[in-house]
């Protein structure tokens, strides 16, 4: 039953949020009958009467699916005659993601610089026409939630840091320019991931990196041991400047795809298993001294590969300073390559942004959504020390053996 001193509207919204089920079929007679009386007050008049009060008429349906706790319903949503009726409390329950392209599409549209694909994918959102105020009003609470996102205090410890940069385009006076958005991931202590901030800049050079890394520094990220990046120049200055004392690992993957520009085609798959040996190695020890190896191998006939990656060492095998459980996840920027496949996959709708703001608002809600499923999985890595294990008398007595012995 609904309550009587609750508005039609607020009753859908407790619908929605409720825990226990309410019925699909429920939940679709009052939608459209929600919809129903909105298209009536549009036109002046109720479905079928004849006023001289009214203004419009309808003029048909059309299918959309709505995507609810319960599942997806397919609401048949009023057409009318004149202009466009469209509820737009439909939008309300979407996650942040899906409000921010919706926002970004819609806005392209309104001015104007859309294509078919953007009028396609806006009529596919269920959207016939928007006014450019309630554009306005969207993207101004995604632009007060980002904001706050992107701005909060980063608390406690982050002592693995990866940084990568993704390229936009963007609209900006008139042409169509790269730009690049500039990301950083962290582990804090818990183990847990968290995306410590995003910007916007023109392009991924050594003042951008350095202006974004000294904003996470007056946001409280500190303890960070480990900084994991591909070898762009402006990137490491930015890093040495800003994370003194922190180690710098350079991603291996990234390096192995420079390696292998430098010997023969025939021969890169030799060459490529060969460096991977280093990294299967048990203990640090034993990382260096396969290193080494592969080195001395190589440089009879491939004398150019092996001065790169003896002269790269130190960077390429930070990773070994690290307890072993973590090798995997600090050795390369994977994690971040594989954040920025999932922002791609997100983005590749709009193709060219209508201005920075947008490539901040949409990509900003997504890697929010992302920040909140981290959150709430299992940890990333561990720091705990593991808790030493009880040694019987008989244990103790056969580890003291060589001991004695060469006493």
């Amino acid at each position: 039953m609904v309550d009587e001193k609750m508005e039609p509207l607020d009753y859908l919204r407790k619908l929605l949020s409720e825990d226990d089920d309410a019925t699909r079929t429920m939940l679709k007679s009052f939608a459209e009958a929600l919809m129903s009386a909105e298209a009536s007050s549009e036109c002046g008049a109720e479905l079928g009467s004849r006023t001289s009060e009214r203004v419009n008429r309808r003029n048909g349906y059309r299918e959309r699916p709505w995507d609810t706790r319960t599942g997806t319903i397919a609401l048949a949503i009023p057409k009318l005659r004149q202009g466009s009726y469209f509820p737009t409390w439909l939008l309300e329950p979407r996650r942040r993601g899906e409000k921010a392209l919706t926002s970004v599409v819609v806005e392209a549209y309104v001015q104007g610089v859309s294509t078919r694909r953007v009028e396609d994918l806006v009529q596919s959102l269920g959207i016939e026409k928007m006014s450019k105020s309630h554009v306005s009003a969207l993207a101004k609470e995604l632009d007060v939630s980002v904001k706050a996102f992107r701005e909060r205090k980063l608390d406690g410890r982050f002592p693995y840091v990866w940084l990568d940069a993704i390229v936009f385009k963007s609209r900006e006076g008139g042409r169509i320019v790269n730009v690049a958005a500039l990301i950083a991931v962290g582990v804090n202590e818990d183990g847990h991931r968290e995306v410590l901030g995003i910007e916007v800049v023109t392009g991924e050079d050594g003042a951008g990196w350095l202006a974004f890394l000294r904003g996470l520094k007056a946001r409280g990220l500190r303890g960070v041991e480990l900084v994991i990046s591909d070898a762009h120049a402006g990137l490491r200055d930015a890093i040495s400047s800003v994370f003194k004392g922190a180690a710098w690992q350079r991603c291996r993957t990234h390096f192995m795809r420079n390696l292998l520009t430098r010997v023969p085609k025939a021969t890169q798959p030799f060459v490529a298993t060969l460096v991977r040996s280093i990294f299967a190695q048990p203990d640090a020890e034993s990382v260096r001294e396969q290193h080494k190896r592969v080195v001395e191998q190589l440089r009879p006939k491939m004398r150019d590969a092996a001065n790169m990656l003896d002269q790269h060492r130190d960077e390429l095998l930070a990773f070994t300073a690290f307890p072993k459980e973590h090798w995997k996840q600090i050795w390369s920027n994977n994690p971040q390559e594989r954040l920025n496949r999932e922002l791609r996959r997100r983005t590749d709708v709009v193709g060219i942004f209508p201005n920075r703001d947008a490539i901040i608002r949409l990509v900003g809600a997504v890697l929010m959504e992302i920040n909140d499923d981290w959150a709430v999985v299992r940890r990333y890595m561990t720091f705990e020390v593991p808790t030493p294990k009880e040694v019987s008398a008989e244990e103790l007595k056969r580890l003291a053996e060589p001991l004695k012995k060469s006493a």
